[in-house]
């Protein structure tokens, strides 16, 4: 089974990212969760050529405005 390694890149707010280890490709649109904020997907490269069964993406995402207030906090209830 293929594992996909995806370094994920925050525009449009002061947020680090991260990196996330998935079970499938990432594609434009998808929604993430990094830390306690919902994100988009917006672009998505393949930053080197599979080796083995490991994939390596880099993905550009943006905040889903509903889930962020004006103080940066996230307004999904739980």
């Amino acid at each position: 089974m293929a594992s996909y390694k995806v370094s994920y890149v925050v525009i449009g707010m002061d947020h680090p990212g991260g990196i996330v280890n998935l079970d499938h490709k990432p594609f434009v649109g998808e929604q993430v969760r990094l830390s306690d904020l919902t994100f988009e997907v917006l672009e998505v490269l393949e930053i080197m050529p599979a080796r083995g069964g490991f994939h390596y993406y880099h993905a550009t995402c943006h905040p889903i405005p509903t889930d962020i207030s004006s103080d940066g906090t996230d307004q999904k209830s739980s």
